[in-house]
């Protein structure tokens, strides 16, 4: 029986790419292989040819050479045939290295952070999440807080053994913490059902603990917040998580600030913002104000003559320090709310009648806007 094209094997046209060949296979691979094919008996068949037809199409001579001879090029004596032996004899492990740990990387123990071998297991890292102020993030605290975990089991000192006594060797996985199985062509390593991939067992338990080597306990801990924090920031601390099991390092705790809103400011990163209410006569004739600091203080802000609605002062080095660049400070900005009067009195507003005739020159913003609603209605009319 003739053999089928590779490219037609693969799926795939004769321009296609090196990539575009190499997602093929994989899908060809997932689909054929006779684990999951064991209802099909052409399945091995068909996913040798697969593999045959990869290994020459993936290089770049072995498939230049097919592109010119076809099959011709790898039987004897053709330009592309291997010494000692035809292409169907090649190791299969070998035409498919490439993507060997995409389809069984989860059994070897990679691709997904886990262990390698027997050993101790790492505790879980923990989350805390801190609510503080913007004053406190401003000069930065020292906060103690309490967090529920697990602790070493202080009977067996965390060996989960009766007495402290130390764990023995597994003897299923013979302390390796794994286990070989044989899947089809492949051997695939898995994690021993025995020790769970400790590669110790313990035979007597701690009565206190029931073998785990951990107990629940809530612990009071002492944390330095340092000043310039912001919502988002995470403080490590290393070794403060959960117990590792019978022994195992513990894992981190990792701190989440979250600064709550403050009544007078807003922050932006290292600027803070407040908005003071100026009185209409100090906007128009100028004069002072004080103005709040976050640290407490106060500062005296010279208002000039005839300021707007929203406009903004800086106050330098007001603002908020930078986190970990100590002498790095940003600035405070006092926006200026211009009020109305209310509730005037009849001399008041007798007053305002007579500044509004003699105003007529003092509103230029006003003047040039409503020149241009003008213009504007009257080139609609017109």
């Amino acid at each position: 029986m003739a053999k089928r094209d590779f490219y037609e094997t693969l799926g795939v046209n004769r321009g296609a790419s090196a990539d575009e060949i190499k997602k093929a296979y994989k899908r060809k691979v997932r689909e054929l292989h006779p684990d999951q094919n064991r209802d099909n008996p052409d399945a091995e068949s068909l996913f040798k040819e697969v593999n045959e037809a990869y290994d020459i199409l993936k290089d770049a001579d072995k498939k230049a050479a097919y592109d010119q001879f076809g099959h011709a090029a790898f039987e004897a004596g053709g330009p592309g045939a291997p010494r000692g032996g035809g292409a169907g004899q090649q190791d299969f492990s070998s035409a498919f290295s490439d993507v060997f740990e995409d389809l069984f990387g989860e059994f070897m123990g990679r691709g997904g952070g886990g262990r390698r071998g027997g050993g101790p297991q790492r505790g879980a890292d923990l989350r805390y999440n801190l609510k503080i102020t913007l004053e406190e993030a401003f000069t930065g605290k020292q906060q103690t807080i309490r967090v529920p975990g697990s602790v070493p089991c202080d009977a067996c000192r965390g060996s989960g053994s009766e007495g402290g006594a130390q764990p023995t060797s597994c003897p299923t996985c013979g302390g390796h913490g794994k286990v070989r199985a044989q899947q089809g062509f492949f051997t695939i390593e898995r994690t021993c059902p025995t020790c769970a991939g400790r590669g110790k067992i313990v035979k007597t338990p701690c009565t206190k603990c029931a073998g785990a080597g951990n107990l629940r306990r809530e612990r009071t801990l002492n944390v330095d917040i340092p000043a310039g924090v912001d919502t988002g920031t995470r403080i490590r601390l290393a070794g403060e998580g959960e117990a590792g099991p019978r022994g195992g390092p513990a894992g981190d705790l990792y701190i989440f600030v979250d600064i709550e809103a403050h009544p007078l400011f807003e922050r932006d990163r290292l600027d803070l913002y407040c908005r003071i209410p100026v009185p209409m006569t100090t906007a128009a004739l100028g004069g002072e104000i004080e103005a709040p600091t976050l640290d407490g203080g106060r500062s005296r802000v010279k208002i000039p003559a005839g300021v707007q609605n929203g406009k903004r002062l800086r106050l330098r080095g007001k603002g908020m320090p930078a986190l970990q660049r100590p002498g790095q400070v940003g600035d405070l900005y006092i926006e200026l709310s211009v009020e109305t009067p209310v509730n005037l009195t009849s001399r008041q507003k007798e007053l305002l009648r007579e500044f509004e005739k003699e105003a007529s020159n003092n509103s230029p913003e006003s003047k040039d806007f409503f020149s241009k609603v003008k213009s504007f209605w009257d080139s609609m009319t017109g």
